[in-house]
């Protein structure tokens, strides 16, 4: 029986709530809430796509540069946190059959995370605080060129969805070492050691018979390793912040610190490591541990070479810590040995243990054919056909030669970034919530399977469509931030643009889709207050 029918059949010490559980409603206001998000950056996006066909005239080129700052940090931080961390927060305690360690904490992590990010989406528009998401120093607190005011609001809301991150962190490891009331003393250090992936790495070197059982299922080891760079990035992030906010707050009361130090070399390099934790550490990682978990509930068997996914996780560790290089190989300033260690290196080993993610999620799937096309294994394939596609991507962009040639052009984010995250993780993200959705619904029928499969393709081909034209664009030098006024580029930014209408068309499916399957008052009930008990969704005999 699968995983789905476990818990809606009420068997196997589950049991099925006549309503919803406060955490079943959570983790549907971090989905509503991040779809709602997602919505916001496709329309940017799309805003963007005519932008670089033709300048929209009622809209003046610092407003675009504004939505071009705030496009990415909404699909990343309003968006993808919002819906993996509320997965997470109910897949950790589910797995383990335990108690969430803080339902107050967690649902304190959606309030800061949505209220942060409309904060920094707003400060944007509102003061047209546009320094790009590079944040490149001194461009941030540049008081000639942009509002200190602004970006005052701006940091602000960066810092409340990083505090948002510290608690979402402290709830992860909280609830996968602590001991709940009652019971019997579990060994935290050694849960720990496991969800790092630990306890597969020394598997490894065993003897078949001294193989020891893991303490933590594999999907809770992949979410914790993946939790471990999400709470080195949320450090990182924060430190620049409060840096950027005291050349901020020191003008905005009359200070003058232009006369402080701060090395721009040492400053992108921190930069970078902080946010090369999500984009090639965090991503990777939690991408990976979502696979394996949707390999299992789909097939209903166990993983494929289980024991060398536990070990690259481990080894993952070290590869996001020291991959970051890569984003400055074109910078004359950085190191050569850095360029060549942590640029190129480090870089396409990455190649390896997202490979090895990939094939045994491929395996697995193999293993227990003939396989329903469902809606969660169509996204599955889609997920994996497009980090197929980014990851490739972004090897050949770490190598200082095609750097030259790629670096900053519209290669970069298009076959390599969009595909990656748009068609990578997004489809991924989609497939979870497929299987998800009955299961914290309580077994609500989806309201149309037509609209699903139209979902599935417009969302493919949509996506996979427009980074392809992107990077056609950016082989003909087509530069990422900059305005083209003459339409040198008109060709692929319109068919661009016609595959961004289809990733929109495809979210609207959705998202009507979801809202029918569940009714208007269902979906405002799930930002009601229940009675029930938070502990009410765990398995019965773990209350």
């Amino acid at each position: 029986m699968s995983f789905k029918d476990t818990f809606l059949n009420g068997e196997g010490g589950f049991f099925k709530p006549v309503t919803l559980t406060p955490m079943q409603k959570l983790v549907l206001r971090f989905v509503v809430v991040g779809l709602v998000y997602y919505a916001f950056a496709v329309i940017e996006g799309m805003i963007m796509r005519v932008y670089q066909i033709k300048p929209i005239e009622s809209i003046p080129d610092y407003q675009y540069f504004a939505i071009l700052t705030a496009h990415p940090l909404v699909g990343i931080f309003g968006s993808t946190y919002s819906i993996v961390f509320g997965a997470f927060l109910f897949l950790i305690p589910f797995l383990m059959k335990k108690p969430l360690w803080s339902y107050k904490l967690a649902n304190q992590t959606f309030l800061l995370i949505a209220v942060g990010t409309f904060t920094f989406w707003f400060a944007g528009f509102l003061s047209h605080f546009a320094p790009l998401y590079t944040l490149y120093w001194p461009l941030p607190a540049d008081f000639n060129q942009f509002s200190p005011l602004g970006g005052t609001f701006f940091v602000l809301g960066i810092a409340l969805v990083m505090l948002g991150t510290v608690f979402f962190v402290i709830n992860v490891f909280k609830t996968i070492t602590y001991t709940p009331e009652g019971w019997e003393k579990q060994p935290a250090g050694a849960l720990f050691a496991s969800a790092l992936g630990l306890s597969g790495f020394k598997n490894l070197f065993r003897k078949k018979e001294d193989k020891k059982e893991h303490l933590v299922s594999l999907p809770v080891a992949a979410i914790a390793r993946g939790t471990v760079d999400t709470a080195f990035n949320a450090g990182i992030i924060l430190f620049t912040g409060v840096l950027i906010l005291v050349y901020l707050l020191a003008h905005l009361f009359g200070g003058d610190l232009k006369n402080t130090a701060v090395d721009a070399l040492l400053y992108k390099n921190w930069f970078w490591w902080g946010l090369d934790l999500i984009a090639d550490g965090l991503v990777l990682i939690f991408v990976a541990g979502t696979w394996y978990l949707l390999a299992t509930l789909i097939t209903g068997k166990k993983l494929y070479m289980e024991n060398f996914a536990r070990a690259a996780l481990f080894i993952e560790m070290v590869v996001s810590w020291t991959v970051w290089s890569h984003h400055l190989l074109s910078d004359q300033a950085q190191p050569g040995i850095l360029k060549v260690i942590s640029g190129e290196m480090v870089t396409a080993f990455e190649l390896i243990t997202q490979g090895l993610a990939f094939f045994i999620t491929l395996a697995t799937l193999w293993s227990a054919r003939p396989l329903k096309m469902s809606n969660e294994l169509k996204f599955l394939l889609g997920g994996l056909l497009g980090f197929a596609l980014a990851v490739p991507a972004g090897i050949m962009q770490a190598d200082i030669g095609l750097n030259r040639i790629l670096h900053n052009t519209q290669w970069i984010v298009g076959p390599h970034v969009h595909v990656a995250i748009l068609v990578g993780l997004t489809m991924t993200l989609y497939s979870a919530i497929y299987v998800l959705f009955p299961i914290l619904t309580n077994g609500a029928k989806l309201y149309s399977q037509k609209l699903a499969t139209f979902h599935f393709w417009a969302h493919l081909l949509g996506g996979i469509g427009m980074g392809a034209f992107m990077g056609m664009a950016g082989l003909k030098g087509m530069l990422r931030r900059a305005i083209y006024a003459n339409g040198e580029f008109n060709l692929y930014m319109i068919l661009a643009a016609i595959c961004g209408g289809l990733l929109l068309l495809g979210f609207l499916a959705f998202f009507y889709n979801i809202v029918m399957s569940v009714g208007l008052k269902g979906v405002i009930g799930i930002f009601t207050p229940s009675k029930l008990n938070p502990k009410e969704i765990l398995p019965a005999e773990s209350k």
